[in-house]
């Protein structure tokens, strides 16, 4: 087999099918993959969720993981977000002329490695291959369905309600960037790129008052707060001392001018949940990220703002980010 992809191996011939056998099949490969036909059936699936995202990250590799990785994590994620259990996967690869095979697989393989923490599967999938210079190395993009367990959704916030973050914010974003420019700094800044079905599955059995979830990816905690705020029309109050932030992750941003509030991140959400039950959540958050916190409530006072509580006690609104912040995260 050649070191690199070409043309051919997207015209559905010979080389077409080896280049699936001989990587994707021999990793991914499962009892609905097996049949090889032009659909694959399901069966009933109770209370379907289904998502869909596209990834076109730069650089493909990072600290923390890859664009495999990230594209199970993060579709996985929205259907976590939604209070589903994840199932079934397709995949559908865009993959550049002369890109190494060698890497391929490795992508491959982090897929793979993905689905298992996620105990869900590939069902059907598309590798096309575009000529030299009509795509940056590899696209994925990946369709998924889940089973909803709990209705999570922003419908249910209220005033008095408790604002949560899972972890320490803006690592993806920051890590991402520093990859992208070469930037060394005395402590490397890992990506949190992760599946969070395992997290997500104990709050589910924990019965406890969960309103909703959404992981804060593109546009960071800022963007997922003000969707909330508008939709509810409600005010959304955090406090600036209490937000998660790694010394690396403050520095970069810092010195670049990057406000962490709006880097994205891949392992980290936001939780909305009643206040008799908000330090119950933050005991089962903390078994899974000693940095989770309780950051704010939920208020009246400025409906379809977000207000944030300064270190010195001034306040000032978070608004929507604008602009283009960082392209090609994800």
């Amino acid at each position: 087999m050649q070191k690199s992809v070409t043309l051919a191996m997207g015209n559905g011939g010979i080389e077409n099918r080896e280049l699936i056998e001989k990587i994707v099949f021999r990793h991914l490969k499962n009892s609905f993959l097996q049949n090889a036909e032009d659909g694959t059936v399901l069966g009933d699936v109770k209370n379907a969720v289904f998502t869909t995202d596209s990834f076109t990250i730069t650089p493909l590799f990072f600290k923390g993981g890859d664009i495999g990785k990230l594209s199970v994590a993060g579709a996985c994620n929205d259907l976590a977000m939604m209070g589903a259990k994840p199932l079934f996967l397709t995949l559908g690869f865009i993959i550049e002329e002369g890109f190494g095979l060698r890497d391929f697989e490795r992508i491959v393989r982090s897929i793979k490695k993905e689905l298992s923490i996620n105990e869900a599967f590939i069902v059907a999938g598309d590798t096309k291959v575009v000529p030299k210079g009509s795509c940056d190395g590899i696209y994925i993009n990946v369709s998924a369905i889940g089973e909803r367990l709990r209705e999570f959704t922003q419908k249910k916030i209220e005033p008095n309600d408790k604002i949560l973050i899972s972890g320490d914010i803006a690592r993806h974003g920051a890590s991402i960037f520093a990859g992208r420019e070469g930037i060394e700094l005395e402590n490397e800044i890992e990506s949190d790129c992760s599946s969070l079905w395992v997290v997500v599955k104990e709050l589910i059995e924990s019965g406890l008052n969960i309103k909703a979830l959404r992981d804060a990816t593109r546009g960071g905690v800022a963007a997922v707060l003000n969707e909330w705020a508008i939709d509810r029309e409600l005010c959304f109050e955090i406090e600036e001392a209490k937000i998660p932030l790694r010394d690396e992750v403050r520095g970069i941003c810092e010195i670049l001018g990057f406000d962490p509030l709006i880097l994205a991140n891949e392992g980290t959400f936001v939780a909305v949940v009643g206040e008799e039950d908000d330090e119950k959540v933050l005991e089962i958050l903390r078994k899974f990220n000693k940095n989770a916190q309780i950051i704010g409530e939920v208020t009246k006072e400025y409906p379809k703002r977000v207000l944030l509580k300064s270190e010195w006690g001034t306040r000032r609104f978070l608004d929507m980010p604008s602009g283009e912040i960082l392209p090609r995260i994800c």
